[in-house]
């Protein structure tokens, strides 16, 4: 990957309909990257306000989720067109339809490494709190009100077959999701307890060969609770047995030096949670270390 490409843009935005929180990660991962040469393409507008959940469909705060990701999917089409590669420091994971959609609009045909504490598969009726950031893998697949998918474009926005995910371990959200994730032909599922038997440098090696099979291209998600709470406690969503930061390093080098890497993005960090900025310090290692920034 050319780093010289990188071009920053930040969504500010909180699931849970109020400013404040991972709202302000975004803000503070800038802050922390700054002097390193980054393009910068600045922030989305777009906030998510509300406490109410549709009657229609169970989202909450729907109205400004659409508007969001109207506007997410807009900014990274445009960074991807000029042939940047985005570093989209994200607020909450309800981006993440917007940002494939985007980069979908540029490159085609597209895949995903995920990694992310959680499998994201939730649906309006399905989640125990209706908020986005509970279901953003759902919508990329096509489970989701008409007016969030006619923001989206075509589903799924990535086949299946091309999603690699990495690091889920909340056994609650399995049981309230099933029998998601059966019948859904994920190119794999590296959960937590399967990472203990891999040797994990050759796993994300492994993953970027296939991801880059036939000149493939690919977008490359981190959400920091794929991290334990012992060591990144700076997350809304703490859960135990995380990757350790080096676990977590170790594989996305590869991913993040692979030819075929097309965008970035980075969500949860909140610094309400980092009072004295360690997290966020670690954080902002990790990605200029692997992004040779």
């Amino acid at each position: 990957m050319d780093s010289s490409r990188l071009t920053l843009l930040g969504v500010p935005i909180n699931s849970v309909g109020r400013d404040g929180g991972t709202e302000d990660g975004p803000a503070g991962l800038r802050a922390l990257l700054d002097g390193n040469g980054l393009g910068d393409a600045g922030d989305t507008s777009q906030h998510i306000r509300g406490s109410d959940r549709s009657r229609t469909n169970g989202w909450l705060a729907y109205d400004d989720i659409v508007k969001m990701t109207g506007e997410v999917r807009g900014r990274v089409g445009e960074i991807t067109a000029a042939g940047e590669i985005p570093l989209v420091l994200g607020g909450c994971c309800t981006l993440i339809p917007a940002v494939l959609a985007g980069a979908r609009d540029t490159y085609g045909d597209i895949g995903l490494a995920y990694f992310d504490g959680h499998l994201d598969l939730f649906t309006g009726n399905s989640s125990p709190t209706g908020e986005g950031a509970d279901m953003p893998m759902a919508a990329t697949l096509g489970m989701a009100p008409p007016e969030m998918l006619h923001e989206i474009g075509h589903t799924p926005v990535i086949a299946p077959q091309r999603i690699y995910m990495v690091g889920s371990r909340d056994q609650e959200e399995l049981q309230m999701i099933a029998p998601l994730p059966a019948g859904i032909d994920f190119g794999a599922i590296h959960d937590r307890e399967s990472l203990r038997h891999e040797d994990l440098s050759n796993l994300g090696s492994r993953i970027a060969t296939l991801l880059d099979r036939d000149q493939g291209r690919f977008w490359l998600h981190i959400d920091v609770d794929v991290l334990g709470q012992d060591c990144f406690p700076a997350t809304d969503y703490l859960m135990p047995d995380g990757l350790s930061m080096p676990e977590l390093k170790a594989m996305l080098a590869p991913l993040a030096a692979s030819p075929g890497l097309i965008g970035v993005n980075v969500t949860c960090f909140n610094p309400d949670r980092d009072p004295e900025g360690a997290c966020g310090r670690d954080l902002a290692s990790m990605l200029v270390s692997i992004l040779s920034i």
